[in-house]
Parts: C-alpha cells; sequence; structure tokens
C-alpha cells in the first residue's frame, strides 16, 4: 500500500522565516516530496530556494516543466509561474492569476487533490487574505489531510484563520510541531479510496490554471453570472459555489475569492481616489499660480486663491476617503473558536 508522499505547501506574508522553520524540523531522510508555493511579485529574483537550503538538508530545486518529483526533494514555485503536480511530475504554467497571484496556492492544491488523493497532505501557513482555502477544501474532499498553522501562532494570522473556518482540517498546530506531525504521516501506509470521484469543476479548474482557454471550457454554462467585472480584464464574473464559500471566475480564467475580489476592488477604488486628488491638486497649484501673475488685478487674484484653498479642502477630504475605505480590506484578526 502507498503512503502518502506528496506534500503541497502554501504561505505568503511572513512566509520565509515560517517555511525555514518548516524545513528545519524535516530529516534528510523525509519519506515524501515537498511542493511549496509562496507568493511573489513577477520580479522576483528567485532566491527563495538558495535561502531554504541554509535551513535544513533537504535538497531545495527551483524546478523545471517536466522536473520529476521525488521523495526527499523540496520544489519551490519559480516567479510568475502557476506550479502543479502531475502524475510524477511538475508543471509550469502561465496560466491567468488566482487570487491576484502567479503562483497562486490554490492551483498547487487542486492539482495534488486531483492527482493524490488521499496520498496529499496540504498545509497553510502564515498569510495574508485567504489564497488556498479552496485549494484544501479540495483535498480534504479527495481524502486528503489538511494541516493549518494556528493563527494565534502565525505572523500574519488571516490565511491560516480562513481556512479553519472553511475547512474541516485534521490538524491544527503550532508551526514548531507540524514537522513531526509530517514524518509521523508520510511513514504510514494507507489503503486508498477508489471510490472517491474527481468532481469535473475541480478538472475544469485545474486546465485553467494549465493554460487551457477558459472560454474554450464553456465555464459560462457551468457557473452562474455575477454582478461583478473581472479587475484584471473587466469581463463578467462568473460565480462557483462550494463548501459555503463563494468564489468569482471570468472567461479569461482570472479567479478570485470573495476576500480577494474585495482587496482588489478596494485598491483599484484608491488608485482612482488618488489620481483624483492630483488633479484637484494641480488645479490649486495652477489658480495660485495664475494668481500671482496678476499683480495689477488684486481683486482677480484672491478670488483664484479662495478659489484654490477651497480645492485643496476637497483634496484632504478625499485623502479621508481614501484611509476609510482602506479599512474595508484591512487584515482580519478574529480567530476562529
Amino acid at each position: 500500500m502507498p503512503n502518502k508522499d506528496v506534500v503541497v505547501v502554501g504561505t505568503s506574508a511572513g512566509g520565509i522565516q515560517a517555511l525555514r522553520s518548516l524545513i528545519r524540523g524535516l530529516p534528510n531522510d523525509f519519506k515524501a516530496a515537498l511542493l511549496v508555493v509562496m507568493h511573489t511579485s513577477p520580479e522576483s529574483p528567485g532566491l527563495l530556494s538558495a535561502i531554504l537550503q541554509r535551513a535544513g538538508s533537504l535538497r531545495m530545486i527551483n524546478p523545471v516543466d517536466g522536473e520529476k518529483v521525488k521523495p526527499g526533494n523540496v520544489y519551490v514555485a519559480p516567479a510568475d509561474y502557476h506550479m502543479l503536480v502531475e502524475p510524477g511530475k511538475i508543471r509550469l504554467s502561465r496560466g491567468p492569476k488566482e487570487n491576484r497571484f502567479r503562483p497562486a496556492i490554490d492551483p498547487l492544491f487542486r492539482s495534488a487533490a486531483q492527482v493524490y488523493g488521499p496520498r496529499a497532505i496540504g498545509v497553510i501557513l502564515t498569510g495574508g487574505l485567504d489564497d488556498g482555502t479552496a485549494g484544501l477544501w479540495a483535498i480534504k474532499q479527495l481524502g486528503g489531510t489538511a494541516i493549518v498553522q494556528d493563527p494565534l501562532d502565525a505572523l500574519y494570522p488571516s490565511m491560516p484563520a480562513s481556512a479553519l473556518l472553511h475547512v474541516n482540517v485534521d490538524y491544527r498546530l503550532p508551526l514548531a510541531e507540524i514537522p513531526s506531525v509530517l514524518v509521523k504521516l508520510t511513514e504510514v501506509e494507507i489503503e486508498e479510496a477508489r471510490h472517491l470521484t474527481v468532481p469535473a469543476n475541480l478538472d475544469l479548474e485545474v486546465r485553467i490554471a494549465k493554460e487551457d482557454p477558459a472560454i474554450d471550457l464553456d465555464i459560462s454554462s457551468r457557473f452562474e453570472c455575477s454582478s461583478f467585472t473581472c479587475p484584471d480584464c473587466h469581463g463578467v464574473l462568473l460565480k462557483l459555489e462550494e463548501g459555503g464559500r463563494i468564489r468569482f471566475r471570468c472567461h479569461t480564467g482570472h479567479a478570485y475569492s470573495s476576500d480577494s475580489l474585495l482587496a482588489s476592488l478596494t485598491e483599484n477604488i484608491e488608485d482612482q481616489l488618488w489620481v483624483t486628488v492630483r488633479a484637484i491638486e494641480e488645479s490649486a497649484m495652477l489658480m495660485r499660480h495664475i494668481a500671482n501673475h496678476l499683480p495689477d488685478k488684486q481683486q482677480q487674484a484672491d478670488e483664484y486663491r479662495r478659489k484654490a484653498d477651497e480645492a485643496e479642502s476637497r483634496a484632504d477630504l478625499i485623502r479621508v476617503a481614501i484611509d476609510k475605505h482602506r479599512e474595508l480590506n484591512a487584515e482580519r484578526i478574529t480567530q476562529p473558536q
């Protein structure tokens, strides 16, 4: 009988420190492959594997497309590529962003659930918002094991708190205890659950992450149209419901959780408001410039200065509105019981 031989790990803010601690606690004869996604910018120099190599004895690999998956290796998703797992190998993809990121956690976790089922272990560590929740839910649905860092122990608690809220996890642990649990889980033989069927929607989402065009997959016939538009491409967002959660996808394939969609809309609104502030302040500067060049028309110059003062007051009100609107996307601090 097989053992649990694939561990997928997702993290974001605070992730380097958490990953170093996790890897430091694993033995050099660890019996599973470890695949790691940490949110990075597209311009990231790709130093994460080198940083993690100094943390422990496991071999760190920057995988190429088609790289074989072997026990005892740690595969780190490269910048600007989704990393997915196929039978015995890794697939790298420039598929559409999910939850505003590429690499994103959910595509890796879904692919691990699809391919390995009960042999997969999903681990969610520190991070903001909720990427990874949908993927961890998929792992549980297909018989895998779900481990979440205790939010009280996480530098950034939102990501593990979301997973705990929406997924019936197997282990809620402080970071220091996760390595020993992983060792125990990967050393026990399991009986594969042959009756589990991979949901059609999960297959579809994995295909989209692998760059199959979403519009060719006729996703509009599978999901309900929402009232919202995609912040990336401005197409109509379709609504997906699973496990009591609502997510969104557009015809291009961009995917959002409710929280990540709110975060993106909040940032877009903030950007637009700052453009408005700049325009108002430029108009105030111009009015003062005009006033300063009317030395012989004092009354007219004073009127320009009065209007400039009013414009600057309006700009200050918009600055206050920006701060208030930003609170909509503030880090969640409420912990599930």
